[in-house]
């Protein structure tokens, strides 16, 4: 058996640690949105409030890396909610066009209003100045892996 390269102990943990930190903020932010609210539902909002343009449900699908099918839950429950617009595109009446309606901004506001203090809590414990040095090299990993998952 030959000795693990430097790299190999360095994949196990960093991964584990994004895992469980992934798991752990969702359950905290879950606790804390709207009633009704689901992370899913608060990551469109808050996707199609930040583009500020129309999407389609593939776009979406593809943007956050899950099936059409699960978009597709997703967005009917947004609409039956009256936070999000689907029209048909009037140029392909296969396709549809998502955007986010008034009462979407304000849902996604009223969550932000709730886990903002979470996390505000705990950049606090570990240090504001440590969080926003470690943000550049969190955005240049996930650059690095959405280049590797459109290649592959």
């Amino acid at each position: 058996m030959k000795p693990p390269k430097p790299l190999d102990d360095l994949a196990v943990p960093l991964f584990a640690e994004l895992f469980m930190t992934d798991q752990l903020a969702r359950a905290r932010l879950t606790k804390v949105l709207p009633k009704g609210m689901e992370l899913s539902h608060f990551s469109v909002l808050n996707h199609l409030a930040r583009k500020q343009e129309e999407r389609t449900p593939a776009q979406l699908a593809k943007s956050f890396h899950v099936t059409r099918g699960a978009m597709t839950n997703t967005l009917g429950k947004l609409e039956i909610a009256g936070h999000i617009h689907i029209r048909p595109d009037w140029d392909d009446a296969r396709r549809k066009f998502v955007s986010i309606s008034p009462a979407g901004r304000a849902a996604r506001d009223a969550a932000i209003q709730a886990i903002s203090p979470v996390i505000g809590a705990l950049a606090s414990k570990i240090g504001i100045d440590r969080v926003r040095a470690i943000l550049p090299v969190l955005r240049e990993l996930r650059v690095e892996l959405e280049k590797d998952d459109q290649q592959g």
